[in-house]
C-alpha cells in the first residue's frame, strides 16, 4: 500500500453515509458497479474489511468506522488548503464573514461600520453552515449561537440574552405566560429531537439546513417548536405563532468564532472590533 487517493475516500465516505451502493452512486454521478469495485479494491487495498454487504444495505465494520472519521478529517484538510490557497491569491482580500440571516442581535449594522481593517464578505447560509465554512477554510469568522461545536476554534462571548420557545398560537400552551420543559413532552423540534430534552448539545448530527420560512411554517402548523433567542423572536412576530419562555433553558449568547490557528491580524481586529460594540450595546440596553 503505498498511499490513499481522495478519490478513494470520496467514495468511500459517500458509501458509508449514504449505507447503500445505490443511493451513494447517484450522489457521486457515477454508475454503481465501478463505485462497488472501487470500495473492494480499496479493502484489498488496506487489507481489512471496511462494509459488510446485505441486500438491502452495507453497515460499517470497527475498521469502516475508524477510516470514515479519518477519511473526513483529510477530505475537510484538502478542501480546506484549496480554499485558503485561493484567498490568499486574491487580488483584493477581503474577511470573510459566515453567520444566518438574523442572528446577529442587531450588531452587524455597528460592527460593520466600525471596522475598516479589510473589506468585509458576508457568507450568509442556513443553520449549521456556518461551523464547516470555518473548518474548511471558506470563512474567516463566523456569528454563532451558543450552543455549537468548539472543537477547533476559538471564541469569545458577544452578548447574552433569554432563550425562548416558538410554539403555535393554537397550540393549548400558548394560554399560559411560561412553562417548563416537562410541559413540552411530546413536542418535536425542527430536527426531530425530543422538545422536553432542552437545547441539544454539541456535535450534532447533519442535516439539510432548514430556513426560517420553513421553520416557522412547521411551527404554525403544529408541526414542531422552536427554542431561539429572544433577540431573534422580536424580529419574527407573526400571528400564527406565540413566544413563551421555558424556566430551565439556558440564555442563548451570540460569539464570534474562528479557526484556532488563524495567526490573522485582520480577524484579531474584527473580534477586537465586535466586543466593543457588543458591550457598547449592552450599556446602551
Amino acid at each position: 500500500m503505498d498511499h490513499l487517493e481522495t478519490r478513494q475516500l470520496r467514495y468511500f465516505v459517500a458509501v458509508a453515509e449514504e449505507e447503500h451502493f445505490g443511493r451513494a452512486a447517484q450522489r457521486l454521478g457515477m454508475a454503481q458497479p465501478p463505485l462497488s469495485r472501487a470500495i473492494r479494491d480499496l479493502e484489498r487495498q488496506l487489507g481489512v474489511q471496511l462494509l459488510v454487504r446485505t441486500s438491502r444495505r452495507v453497515a460499517l465494520t470497527p475498521a469502516g468506522r475508524i477510516l470514515l472519521d479519518e477519511a473526513r478529517i483529510a477530505l475537510d484538510a484538502v478542501a480546506t488548503a484549496g480554499n485558503r490557497t485561493r484567498h490568499a491569491g486574491q487580488d483584493v482580500p477581503a474577511l470573510r464573514l459566515a453567520l444566518k440571516a438574523d442572528h446577529d442581535a442587531g450588531l452587524l449594522p455597528r460592527i460593520l461600520d466600525a471596522y475598516d481593517a479589510l473589506p468585509v464578505k458576508l457568507l450568509l447560509g442556513g443553520y449549521g453552515e456556518q461551523l464547516p465554512a470555518l473548518h474548511d477554510g471558506r470563512a474567516d469568522v463566523a456569528l454563532l449561537t451558543t450552543p455549537f461545536d468548539e472543537r477547533g476554534l476559538d471564541s469569545e462571548p458577544l452578548i447574552t440574552g433569554p432563550r425562548l420557545v416558538a410554539l403555535a398560537a393554537s397550540d393549548p400552551l400558548a394560554a399560559r405566560p411560561g412553562l417548563r420543559l416537562a410541559d413540552l413532552t411530546g413536542r418535536l423540534l425542527p430536527y426531530g429531537t425530543p422538545a422536553e430534552n432542552g437545547m441539544p448539545k454539541p456535535p450534532f448530527e447533519h442535516h439539510e439546513p432548514l430556513d426560517h420560512s420553513q421553520i416557522f411554517s412547521l411551527i404554525e402548523v403544529g408541526s414542531t417548536v422552536w427554542f431561539l433567542p429572544a433577540w431573534l423572536a422580536e424580529r419574527f412576530a407573526r400571528p400564527g405563532i406565540a413566544y413563551r419562555p421555558v424556566a430551565e433553558l439556558e440564555p442563548a449568547t451570540l460569539s464570534i468564532a474562528w479557526p484556532a490557528r488563524s495567526r490573522s491580524a485582520a480577524v484579531a481586529a474584527f473580534v477586537r472590533t465586535a466586543q466593543r460594540i457588543a458591550g457598547s450595546a449592552e450599556l446602551d440596553v
